[in-house]
């Protein structure tokens, strides 16, 4: 009998195991159905450091490519704790950033000492897809990038443009060429400063302010230890720790002085209330964090948010217009065609072109629009992160996963563009009947310097504007030159963004006498 009950309670358990063991390959199979898009082999801890190690940027690019030809349009590269998923395709990207828009629009968690410069991630481009994200990116859109807000600006445009014409019509005195970086970065930078803080300072005081905020932007190589080793880096890296710290604290103390002055002002506007212009940091006292009871922006917030606000403004915008202009010299054909235009639209005897008759100059957007799909100024968006499991093109991307877009690699895709290494604007003239072509990429991504879908970056419609409104000017006041003898070098190299390796040097004489 006992062995009986042996063999009875044995088969049982067979059976069991049985179905435990069916289930749970069942279950398995059905998890590992779509496996991560494939990427070379992970080593055990280290990942695909030894693929990348030692590896510059444009090296960096150089292996992605190869991996692209050898895997296809999505590549997985395991770098730090989650899988890093790179996209390449213009369909993949769509389907991504507007198809699937609000799983792939969350962001990488920032490691602590990160959101300390950061203050907490309380800024538009690292903020959590969530409530403050939200407050923050309407507020920014609604009360300074709306179209009636930004037509506000036309007396600081007006300003800094006259401050660059002065600065170059020393150049044409005296014959020798200009290196118009350095030109363009600062007037950019007065113009946001104004935008910004609402006040038309000193060279001395914009000086310190353009200091304060671009030392981390110029030292981030050297500070992106803290963000691969978190807490571990503060230890083994103390000096450099205090360093960063130092950086943080000058930024408070040369903003927070300005940031209370104009409260002050503001709140003494009604004495002459038709010479108050809303500027960007007005419209964030007030503003109350959903998720934390509700309480106002802290002066340290308020700080980071500038800075943020005069960063990506200043140096996207100042090297688009490097590249734009480069190519204007590089191709005299184009700049002569386009100041035909802008001629053909100004009223006689009008010194100055009017911004609304930038619509009616479709080769002026034609201009810009090939400048940042030839020279993105980044070629790879923000890292984006997914709120949940989602299957692309056949492969899972994990919760939380790293995705990165190739931007440069969509704008010069030959099966896209035609000979996509030329500098051609006629491709984005429209044809009759057909729509203008939409950046957005809402119907379809063929280019997005500016990102797509509900990340996309807010100040589009303003780095347009200003491209606009500075190449119309600066063609119309002078002839762009190269220097004797010289071609114009459009090699690139990395830094914030994507610059000219040689920056630019040209001859310029005046138009208008």
């Amino acid at each position: 009998m006992e062995f009986f009950l042996i063999l009875i309670f044995s088969l049982c358990l067979c059976a069991a195991l049985k179905l435990l063991v069916y289930l749970v390959s069942h279950n398995k199979s059905n998890q590992t159905k779509f496996s991560l898009p494939p990427g070379p082999r992970k080593l055990p801890i280290i990942g695909s450091f030894l693929l990348l190690q030692g590896s510059s940027f444009s090296q960096f690019e150089h292996i992605l490519n190869d991996l692209r030809h050898k895997y296809g349009p999505i590549v997985t590269l395991h770098i730090g704790s989650r899988p890093s998923i790179f996209i390449t395709n213009h369909s993949l990207a769509h389907q991504a950033l507007i198809e699937n828009g609000a799983t792939f629009a969350d962001r990488p968690p920032a490691m602590s000492p990160i959101r300390f410069i950061k203050s907490n991630q309380y800024n538009i481009n690292s903020a959590p897809y969530g409530p403050m994200w939200r407050l923050l990116r309407r507020n920014l859109t609604s009360e300074i990038l709306h179209s009636s807000r930004v037509k506000s600006f036309s007396h600081a445009r007006k300003w800094v443009f006259q401050m660059l014409t002065e600065r170059l019509k020393h150049h044409v005195e005296s014959g020798e060429p200009v290196q118009v970086m350095d030109h363009f970065q600062y007037t950019m930078f007065c113009l946001l400063v104004i935008m910004c803080l609402g006040e038309k300072l000193d060279e001395k005081f914009i000086r310190e302010i353009e200091e304060t905020v671009r030392t981390l932007l110029v030292n981030a190589g050297r500070f992106g230890v803290f963000a691969l080793l978190g807490k571990l880096g503060k230890i083994v890296f103390r000096k450099r720790w205090h360093q960063l710290i130092e950086i943080r604290r000058r930024q408070e103390s040369v903003l927070i002085p300005l940031i209370r002055a104009r409260r002050e002002r503001k709140e003494k506007k009604q004495e002459n209330p038709d010479e108050f212009v809303v500027s960007y940091v007005d419209t964030l006292f007030d503003l109350q964090i959903p998720d934390e009871g509700g309480r106002k922006l802290s002066e340290e917030d308020m700080v980071t948010l500038c800075s943020e606000f005069l960063n990506a403004g200043t140096d996207t915008t100042s090297t688009a217009l490097q590249w734009i202009m480069a190519n204007l010299v590089k191709h005299q054909e184009i700049q002569e065609k386009l100041y035909s235009e802008i001629e053909g639209v100004v009223s006689s005897g009008e010194k100055k072109i009017k911004e609304e008759d930038f619509q009616k100059i479709p080769y002026l957007k034609a201009v810009v629009l090939e400048g940042l799909r030839r020279h993105p100024p980044g070629h790879f968006l923000l890292p984006h992160a997914v709120t949940e499991d989602i299957v692309l093109n056949g492969h899972v991307i994990p919760k939380k996963a790293t995705v990165n877009f190739m931007i440069a690699e969509m704008g010069w895709d030959p099966k896209v563009w035609e000979d996509p290494t030329e500098f051609r604007p006629e491709r984005f003239l429209s044809k009759e009947g057909e729509e203008v072509f939409d950046i957005t990429g809402s119907r379809e991504i063929k280019m997005m310097p500016f990102g797509a879908g509900r990340r996309i970056c807010p100040g589009l419609g303003l780095a347009l504007h200003h491209l606009e409104y500075f190449v119309a000017n600066l063609v119309r006041d002078f002839k762009w030159t190269a220097m004797d003898g010289d071609d114009v070098d459009l090699s690139e190299k990395q830094e914030f963004t994507i610059m000219m390796k040689n920056p630019l040097w040209a001859h310029i004489s005046p138009r208008i006498q």
